[in-house]
């Protein structure tokens, strides 16, 4: 009897902890920023904040160091009508996002603001730092979400994405998720449209460990600079694959994005080539994208690729094998030799102004 009416006590408060925490759901959002500017992906973070709950306050949080970071939070703190607080965590700890000192700062943010959900994107960012974060809090974090059915309920694909898996989570909080971002578009929003804009706070790092830098450092940051749209978030995406048989004709993929405007990607077997740096990839294991034009060069179609970029609004595809698998997700298909449709594309094409 004594042992039933524990279990029914016990019940009772798991169900008022469960109710009190969907009623008391906040976010906090793990976002980078760049140049002063906060980047694309890290809104699609908030976007997906929004999915949780009507009554979800949203905190953002940047860290780094110097003017750029404080430009970033005063922008942040006007660029979406959710966000309703700005946490800064101005160190030079931060000056570069190693996931060490990152983890011990979502620690230290957690135990004072006690969020319902941490949100990153799942980019190198949000995959470095959050799973280290969760490890610190004792928590198992949700990867890779692309649909939000409530407040501990999640889609993720499984399989390569041939197939979506409903996860429900049921351990304490925070539930820290990882969300891709082009399953979370951006509405356009007026700058209007929020009065005043969210408050700006310094967070505490006096009590931050010392040893938080832990066993790796930065050494150097390789980064092109083309001038072109960044491949995460760019309307149109040119991709080339192995048939391009060398760095040098891969340049005809190049010139092409150039005149459309639009960023350049690879196949993982193009970069394994070397033909491409590796932070051009497209697919399961580099970067997941969804523009509004997708054009295939000599891209196979291998399961791994489509996963990252089948989503995307209008699929071009330009391969010499007609049996090839991207002709099965393309909206468009043209059976030919890319060394003949490319050179003819760039001379139809006018010049980008």
């Amino acid at each position: 009897m004594a042992s039933r009416l524990l279990l029914q006590n016990l019940s009772k408060r798991h169900l008022l902890r469960s109710t009190f925490a969907s009623r008391s759901a906040s976010t906090l959002v793990l976002a980078e920023h760049e140049g002063g500017s906060i980047k694309a992906q890290s809104l699609s973070a908030v976007v997906a904040a929004n999915s949780l709950s009507q009554d979800n306050p949203v905190s953002l949080l940047l860290a780094g160091s110097g003017s750029s970071l404080h430009q970033a939070a005063e922008k942040a703190a006007t660029c979406h009508p959710s966000i309703s607080q700005v946490l800064v965590a101005d160190s030079e700890k931060f000056a570069y996002p190693l996931a060490e000192p990152w983890a011990k700062l979502i620690q230290l943010v957690q135990l004072k603001g006690d969020y319902s959900h941490v949100i990153a994107t799942s980019d190198s960012f949000g995959k470095n730092i959050l799973p280290r974060a969760a490890a610190l809090l004792d928590v198992s974090p949700v990867t890779d979400v692309v649909d939000i059915n409530g407040p501990r309920q999640f889609i993720r694909p499984i399989y390569a994405g041939n197939a979506l898996c409903t996860v429900r989570y049921t351990g304490a909080n925070p539930c820290m998720l990882t969300v891709r971002s082009t399953s979370f578009p951006v509405p356009p929003i007026s700058v209007d449209s929020k009065s005043g804009g969210a408050s700006i706070s310094e967070v505490d790092l006096s009590t931050l460990d010392e040893d938080s830098v832990g066993k790796s450092r930065f050494m150097k940051l390789s980064s092109q600079d083309t001038g072109r749209p960044d491949l995460g978030s760019a309307k149109i995406v040119v991709t080339g694959g192995r048939a391009l048989k060398s760095a040098e004709n891969f340049k005809m993929i190049e010139k092409l994005a150039e005149k459309l405007g639009a960023a350049v990607g690879a196949t993982r077997a193009a970069v394994d080539a070397g033909f491409v740096p590796n932070d051009l990839q497209v697919g399961q294991t580099g970067k997941i994208v969804a523009p509004e034009l997708y054009m295939a060069f000599g891209v196979s179609g291998a399961i791994q690729h489509l996963a990252g970029m089948k989503d995307s609004k209008i699929i071009v595809a330009v391969n010499k094998d007609s049996d090839a698998p991207i002709f099965q997700v393309a909206d468009y298909g043209l059976v030919g030799d890319l060394f003949e449709v490319i050179p003819e594309l760039l001379e139809k094409l006018p010049e980008k102004k």
